[in-house]
């Protein structure tokens, strides 16, 4: 691969990463996008940004997005999401999160960075703006 930045890998490349290989990817792809948005959306002190972006991307709150694309997705994004979902991590739960919202944190986790890895920018792009409707944290 020459461009580590905007990849676009073939998909059976991509199914031989495991789900929480992908998740990982996809938790840096989500953080990314939460972090420009705040930083086009006002102008917040460095601390206050960094309280917002952990409270967009701790798990119960990746678990409330993800409900909203939950109708929005295909059904090949519908399966990305349920390896991520299903995918069982030998780490522990966070203390602020439920069993399933780490789940399906995980599962948005690994829709996101499987679309990153196909190079399927603009389809991120439409699904993160759906997780930011009618959202006024600012």
């Amino acid at each position: 691969m020459d461009n580590y930045f905007s990849p676009v890998m073939d998909r059976r490349d991509v199914n031989q990463i495991s789900a929480l290989g992908i998740a990982h990817c996809g938790d840096a792809v989500f953080e990314l996008l939460v972090r420009t948005w705040l930083c086009t959306h006002g102008s917040l002190q460095a601390k206050e940004l960094h309280k917002k972006t952990v409270a967009y991307v701790a798990a119960p709150a990746q678990a409330a997005r993800m409900e909203k694309l939950l109708p929005h997705l295909t059904e090949d994004e519908l399966a990305m999401y349920k390896r991520g979902r299903n995918a069982h991590s030998r780490h522990g739960i966070p203390k602020n999160a439920t069993h399933e919202e780490y789940a399906k944190a995980t599962g948005l986790e690994c829709l996101f960075g499987t679309l990153y890895l196909l190079g399927q920018k603009d389809r991120i792009h439409e699904l993160f703006l759906l997780t930011q409707e009618d959202d006024h944290a600012l």
